[in-house]
């Protein structure tokens, strides 16, 4: 990405952040945070990355529905907010971000490979102090 898209990314990221926890906290039950944008080079299409706090990942996937619902009305409210910084507007296009879950199972392998480990070996099991992401 261009020093430009990775500005525009960085305001929009802020911006939609904002958008969603001031006028679509009451809508969207679980914490949504927005992990990420990424924008074309022509600056057209938006991809918005979201962290859903939810029980499953059908609660998830609901949330994300509703804001696929809502791109129309967010989409305007990013226009006015942002209407002097940029020519148009883009298409926003929400994703769910797994990053965090997909960090906590690969936590929960190494750890089960290092049980293995010391369950052949006869050593101790060596404790493991560092929290995941």
């Amino acid at each position: 990405m261009s020093i430009r898209t990775e500005r525009v990314a960085s305001l929009f990221q802020r911006e939609i952040a904002g958008i969603l926890s001031l006028e679509y906290a009451d809508l969207l039950h679980p914490m949504v945070t927005v992990t990420g944008v990424r924008v074309t080079n022509d600056l057209s299409i938006a991809y918005i990355y979201l962290s859903v706090l939810g029980d499953s990942s059908a609660q998830k996937l609901a949330v994300l529905a509703k804001l696929k619902d809502y791109t129309p009305r967010i989409r305007k409210t990013l226009g006015n907010a942002i209407r002097h910084q940029v020519k148009s507007i883009p298409e926003l296009r929400f994703f769910l971000d797994e990053t965090l879950e997909n960090a906590y199972k690969m936590d929960e392998l190494f750890g089960k490979i290092r049980k293995e480990r010391a369950s052949r070996t006869g050593e101790p099991e060596v404790e493991d102090d560092s929290t995941p992401l």
